[in-house]
């Protein structure tokens, strides 16, 4: 960046955004862990499925590193501002719980709904994901 400042991590840190970016990574990462059991891979190829259960076991760590820096981040704001490297998988663990939110409401499928868990609250969620995801992509001008 040229000298802008990422605003996104006033809203993480000030403005209570680390709330929703920590429930989006750990629902993330179940959902990960929870791969097998979706009914959108049960359809796809046997390779298929192979190919994205490593992704996933790759990915899991990376959700645990960025975890703990939003952690770190919420003690320190040069540890926040670091954040900002991470903003695309920010996005990443917001839009897949935000898409296994409407899932459930949309099918209606046992394992959406469990991975969300309570439907009531991933309902109020929805528009603080879409506030998050703008939030996190502001910089200064």
């Amino acid at each position: 960046m040229t000298g802008k400042i990422w605003l996104g991590g006033i809203y993480v840190k000030d403005e209570g955004g680390y709330e929703i970016i920590l429930k989006s990574l750990n629902h993330y990462k179940i959902r990960l862990k929870t791969l097998n059991d979706s009914p959108e891979l049960k359809e796809s190829a046997a390779m298929f499925a192979s190919v994205l259960n490593q992704q996933a076991r790759k990915i899991v760590p990376k959700i645990n590193e960025v975890i703990e820096k939003v952690h770190s981040g919420l003690k320190d704001i040069h540890d926040m501002n670091a954040l900002e490297e991470e903003k695309q998988f920010l996005e990443k663990a917001l839009s897949c719980y935000e898409s296994d939110i409407h899932k459930a409401e949309d099918t209606g499928h046992e394992y959406f709904v469990k991975l969300v868990g309570d439907m009531e609250q991933g309902r109020k969620d929805l528009k603080t994901i879409k506030k998050a995801l703008e939030k996190i992509n502001h910089f200064s001008e």
